[in-house]
């Protein structure tokens, strides 16, 4: 684990630490941008969608949410980034090698990367596509295999290092236990990356602390992560879903399934309110948020109950 220069901490443990220490003003207004990807089949209107879970499920923990488009300039995606508290890398089906979505994510994985050592908070998040995404743009390969997880909820196995993560180390002792031992986390995924490929790449061992694996029977898989120094996470399983999405029976929705939701996503948020970035002016605000778009309730024929659709 790097730390940073004359401290036993790390980047974020010290970013953390000078903000408490000095008094560092905290953002109550966090807003956190979501990748929007392209759709597989184009029409006019709708060339590009969110699922509107992941729009619900960052404003369930206080942030306003504004859509990341694809297909942009890098410095149309630069002057975003300065005005936003974080991104969300959502899961779907785009490619993660020559997509929009692939192109975007890389920019601002690479952004976040130099702010965050220069002192200026900036956290990532990845689900699913995102965390695969993540694992990608972190190592330079393509490391996952086939796993049977298109349609299951799992307890998690979580390591030694979860109970002192920045991720988990808050959450409630009975809801850590109910994840523990209870499916409570959706999985809709057919690759995975297995735990001794993950471990097996130098670059993926020494940025993340894997935090939980989950197996299908075959093959151990990491299933959630977070970065050693920088505030980059990752879950291969669905957080959002459990409060949000009622389209397949395989989805949890119990007490402890709903509170999985809001705990994850008040740390996400809670790490958004750690930035200070703001829109140039209230104007150009109001024109990027998501309120500005309608989403379409689409539960009858896909697996999201809305989706937001883009030109």
């Amino acid at each position: 684990m790097r730390k940073c220069a004359g401290s036993g901490r790390s980047v974020s443990q010290e970013l953390d630490a000078e903000q408490q220490d000095s008094g560092h003003k905290i953002n109550d207004s966090p807003i956190i941008g979501v990748l929007a990807q392209g759709v597989y089949s184009p029409t006019p209107g709708k060339n590009a969608y969110i699922a509107a879970s992941y729009v619900k499920y960052l404003e369930s923990a206080g942030a306003r949410v504004v859509p990341v488009m694809v297909n942009k300039t890098e410095e149309e995606y630069t002057i975003l980034f300065k005005s936003i508290n974080g991104i969300l890398f959502p899961g779907g089906g785009a490619s993660i090698f020559s997509s929009g979505y692939a192109k975007a994510a890389g920019i601002f994985y690479k952004l976040a990367l130099e702010a965050n050592s220069k002192g200026d908070y900036f956290p990532v998040w990845g689900t699913c596509l995102g965390f695969e995404q993540l694992t990608l743009l972190t190592s330079g390969k393509y490391l996952l295999s086939q796993t049977n997880t298109s349609g299951v909820a799992l307890p998690l196995s979580f390591t030694k290092e979860s109970k002192d993560s920045r991720m988990f180390k808050d959450f409630p002792e009975d809801l850590m236990a109910s994840l523990a031992n209870e499916p409570l986390t959706e999985n809709s995924h057919q690759w995975s990356i297995a735990t001794e490929r993950f471990t097996g790449n130098e670059k993926l061992k020494k940025f993340y602390r894997i935090l939980s694996t989950n197996t299908d029977g075959q093959t151990e898989f990491v299933s959630t992560v977070e970065g050693y120094d920088f505030p980059i996470y990752g879950t291969q399983w669905h957080p959002e879903k459990n409060a949000f999405e009622w389209t397949n029976a395989y989805i949890p929705h119990s007490t402890a399934a709903v509170r999985t939701t809001f705990y994850m996503a008040l740390f996400f948020v809670n790490e958004a309110r750690k930035s200070l970035h703001t829109f140039p002016s209230q104007k150009e605000e109001q024109n990027a948020l998501i309120y500005n778009y309608q989403p379409t309730y689409t539960g009858k024929k896909s697996s999201f109950e809305q989706t937001y659709y883009f030109d």
